[in-house]
């Protein structure tokens, strides 16, 4: 089997992660902050492609990196059109849909114009993998319930993917053959009903369905949610707040630290326990739903993200799921091994690299 050296690159708001892959091996990791007076001074996201590109270089270079020796620049894909699950190589399409914006501005289209830059001055490819927007919900899913509604795919895609491939793995399975329901548990919560290499629906984890998370509301009572925004007491910045950033357990605990809420509840705070039940019930409730997508043919259920690190947490999911399928508990967000795999299946054959349009 061949090597390959692959670049991974994943802007976050204030910092990137970036790593050196050999093969599935990770070679060095590295976190880089950037400095928040200087990110504020850009306009827009992508004002700070020049100057990210220089802090990533001047890293990798400090750490005697020799950018002579990848094959490839992997990256994590930002808000473009909406697509199928894949590895994508960066074109000139692409990135002029990462400059404008076309589905609105974040840190990750970043990555895929400094992945480019960087592959076109060693002649070799750049890709990016499953991004937040990839969509294969099947034509049922996109109905709301009323015509000027349609269900979105926004997702946590390349780490539920990732781990989807891994539980297939384990199980001897084709993930291209295999029904997975798929919980990923952070900030935000996405919760996915995998079909045969599909996800064929999900709940929009970025703004208003499913679950509340950490930070997010999830669904709320849409007849309470229209008197409240036309009570003319909050501005319409005020409740889409209470719907991303104020919502789930920092309305209710005033923090998203699941180890805080642990603490405690662990110093009898009831009314926090309440609340932190409430979310893997509701949880639990999604994830029983996509099974019932699935038409209750799971080969397994899946926990990841960072709170499935909290053994509390995820068996109280498990005493309410079990009963579906085998449990399987990938903690973390995996997202740079899954850019690497990503390459991988491009560079070793294994998947043909898709062509944004």
């Amino acid at each position: 089997m061949d090597d390959f050296k692959i670049l991974i690159i994943n802007p976050g708001s204030t910092s990137t992660k970036l790593a050196i892959y050999d093969n599935e091996e990770v070679d060095i990791e590295i976190n880089v902050e950037h400095d928040p007076e200087k990110i504020r001074t850009f306009d827009k996201i992508t004002d700070q492609f020049e100057f990210r590109k220089e802090v990533i270089l001047q890293t990798l270079a400090d750490k005697g990196i020799e950018l002579s020796k990848l094959d490839a620049v992997s990256a994590r894909g930002g808000l473009l059109k909406p697509l199928p699950g894949g590895t994508y190589k960066v074109t000139e399409s692409m990135l002029e849909d990462l400059k404008a914006g076309v589905s609105g501005e974040h840190a990750s289209n970043l990555g895929g114009l400094i992945a480019y830059e960087i592959a076109q001055q060693y002649d070799i490819s750049s890709y990016i993998v499953d991004p937040v927007v990839v969509d294969e919900l099947q034509p049922v899913a996109r109905i709301s319930g009323h015509p000027e509604f349609e269900r979105e795919s926004i997702f946590h895609a390349l780490n539920q993917k990732a781990m989807a491939r891994k539980a297939t793995d384990e199980l001897g399975k084709l993930y291209e053959e295999s029904n997975l329901v798929v919980a990923h548990l952070g900030g935000g919560i996405s919760i996915g009903a995998h079909k045969e290499g599909q996800v064929i629906d999900v709940n929009n984890a970025l703004d208003g369905e499913g679950p509340f998370s950490p930070e997010r509301s999830g669904t709320l009572p849409v007849g309470d949610l229209a008197e409240l925004c036309y009570s003319g007491e909050y501005t319409l910045k005020e409740v889409k707040n209470m719907i991303v950033g104020q919502g789930g357990l920092m309305a209710y605990c005033s923090t998203t630290d699941g180890r805080e809420i642990e603490k405690m509840i662990s110093n009898g705070d009831e009314e926090a326990e309440k609340y932190y039940k409430a979310m893997a019930y509701q949880i639990a409730k999604e994830i029983g739903a996509c099974a019932a997508v699935l038409k209750g043919e799971v080969d397994a259920i899946i926990l990841t993200g960072g709170i499935a690190y909290s053994d509390l947490f995820t068996e109280m999911i498990a005493q309410r799921v079990n009963f579906i399928a085998p449990l399987k508990i990938y903690p973390g967000e995996n997202e740079l091994k899954a850019l690497a795999q990503g390459a991988l299946r491009v560079l070793r054959g294994n998947e043909e690299a898709k062509i944004y349009s």
